[in-house]
């Protein structure tokens, strides 16, 4: 009779940092919202009363500024993780006012918008468009609010690569990729519908 020994697997725990956790929960139930949201755009269209219209140029604007901005935090992280504090704290800035210059185009899309004849509650065509860049823009401002505490915290205190600073770093870095993912898809989404 043959005895079998047991051989056990040592318990291993994430390696993901509860706040790292939180914010991707985070983003997927935002990223839920948002296809909610796309999803009731598609079920509407097909009704009927549907107004076609192309989307007012500085939406194009905005696309391009927030990819933009994108690049130009990532770079700005890396910098940061290299200890190349000049480029750090000049590409953080970059950033910032990119993400500004985003939220300006978005209120020129807005008002290009009813330039075409589609104020607000005129058609639920028009009416989609804004309820959803501007609950983006909600979302954006997030952002802002996170890359101005990383500008402060960057000019404020003694340059230091730490672990608290890099994790603080890294969340406002995931946190705006994918604000600017989900732009992109959103005005992918408009553009083809």
């Amino acid at each position: 009779m043959s005895t079998t020994t047991l051989t056990t697997t040592p318990y291993l725990r994430s390696t993901i940092h509860p706040l790292k956790f939180a914010l991707w929960v985070a983003c997927g139930s935002m990223l839920m919202v948002f296809a909610a949201l796309t999803s009731a755009y598609v079920v509407r269209h097909a009704s009927g009363n549907w107004l076609e219209f192309q989307m007012p140029r500085p939406f194009f604007y905005s696309t391009i500024v927030m990819l933009l901005s994108s690049v130009t935090l990532h770079i700005a992280y890396n910098a940061f993780k290299n200890g190349k504090e000049n480029l750090y704290k000049s590409l953080l800035v970059v950033s910032m006012l990119l993400a500004l210059g985003f939220l300006y185009t978005q209120y020129l899309g807005w008002m290009g918008l009813e330039s075409i004849g589609l104020p607000l509650k005129t058609n639920a065509s028009g009416d989609f468009v804004y309820a959803l860049s501007w609950l983006h823009a909600g979302h954006v401002l997030g952002g802002v609010a996170a890359l101005l505490v990383a500008t402060i915290v960057a000019f404020s205190m003694k340059f230091k690569v730490t672990a608290a600073r890099k994790l603080r770093f890294e969340l406002t870095l995931t946190y705006w990729h994918f604000v600017d993912f989900l732009w992109v898809y959103l005005f992918l989404f408009f553009l083809l519908q």
